[in-house]
């Protein structure tokens, strides 16, 4: 999503069902069409936004400890 300035931004309205333009305030944003709150995704967009940030994090975690290299004391 390429956004060129600020009245050309979209956010989805669950009562309109669409990407609208909307009014943003301290802690909300509106839709500027009906006056519904507005949530940046659609709930199908937010999961394949999901899905393709848990493909793009790395597998694995800490490498195990290798016993056959333990020092004596």
């Amino acid at each position: 999503m390429e956004h060129l300035d600020y009245y050309s931004e979209r956010k989805y309205c669950g009562h309109c069902e669409k990407y609208v333009p909307y009014l943003m305030s301290v802690e909300r944003s509106f839709c500027a069409e009906c006056g519904a709150e507005v949530r940046l995704f659609s709930d199908t967009d937010w999961r394949q936004f999901n899905e393709a940030m848990q493909a793009r994090k790395p597998k694995g975690g800490r490498p195990r400890k290798d016993k056959s290299k333990r020092e004596s004391a």
